[in-house]
């Protein structure tokens, strides 16, 4: 489950678990995710405090001259292209790089301002990203974005309560076409939680609900959110366990239905 893959129409080469720079974990995590194969890591200045450690991280990844082994992607939340400028080169100095491998545009509810997507695609032009994605919860501008080719990856959530990405994205996107990388994957904790549980139902770990959506091969990357080693290690171990079975698929949808808590529709999930 943690071999290397193409993201989408990108040249990005990535581990299928990425790690998010917003739990506060210290740089020796990210470091030791690296170490583990974990390669894509998400940052944003936007949360100054919490992502601190990561650009610590970074910074000595750039000093070791190992800045190939990391891919990063980038969260804009600039709706301009002169302030997309302004953050851009601001993060790049923060990070001592020429480069980020993914700018992220987000969070979209509908289609991008042209104005952005041009911007996108001119910082791309001039080397300074190596690829465009898009976080958003709206399924359907996945897929009318995807047929245009205008963007070479996405963020999108996917975990066992909210499944419609199964009719919404999953079949709509082609390959090669552009990459999806899935976040929530413990639907914000909430899977985890055994008052939530059936009765009689032991709720999963974290590492399960990683591997439910790493068993759809649609799935480029995983986004994982860890505040410290024993949770990253605790997370890959039961990772390495591998697909899941035909019987644990089923027990993650059945709690993925109760905690959705009513009928499931395209549209609703």
């Amino acid at each position: 489950m943690l071999d290397r893959r193409i993201l989408g129409c990108s040249s990005l080469e990535v581990g299928r678990i990425g790690i998010s720079s917003s739990f506060g974990a210290e740089a020796r995590v990210f470091h030791e995710a690296l170490e583990r194969g974990c390669n894509y890591f998400n940052w944003g200045t936007f949360i100054k405090g919490r992502s601190a450690p990561f650009k610590t991280f970074f910074n000595e990844i750039v000093a070791d001259g190992r800045r190939e082994k990391v891919v990063l992607g980038l969260l804009s939340y600039s709706h301009s292209g002169l302030l997309g400028d302004i953050f851009l080169k601001s993060a790049l100095r923060a990070l001592g790089t020429d480069y980020v491998d993914g700018l992220i545009l987000g969070y979209y509810p509908k289609r991008p301002p042209q104005r952005v997507l041009d911007w996108a695609q001119k910082v791309k032009a001039q080397g300074l990203v190596r690829a465009v994605g898009m976080t958003t919860h709206n399924r359907r501008v996945v897929a009318e974005l995807a047929q245009e080719g205008l963007m070479d990856y996405f963020h999108v959530r996917y975990n066992a309560v909210h499944r419609g990405a199964e009719q919404d994205i999953f079949p709509r996107i082609t390959r090669p076409g552009p990459g999806l990388v899935s976040f929530t994957a413990t639907c914000w904790g909430q899977l985890l939680k055994q008052k939530k549980m059936v009765p009689g139902t032991l709720a999963p770990a974290a590492g399960d609900c990683y591997r439910f959506v790493l068993s759809r091969e649609e799935i480029d990357v995983c986004m994982m959110g860890v505040r410290n080693l024993a949770m990253l290690r605790e997370n890959l171990q039961i990772i390495e366990k591998g697909g899941m079975s035909v019987e644990e698929l089923e027990k993650m949808r059945r709690i993925g239905d109760h905690l959705y808590g009513k009928p499931r529709t395209a549209e609703g999930n």
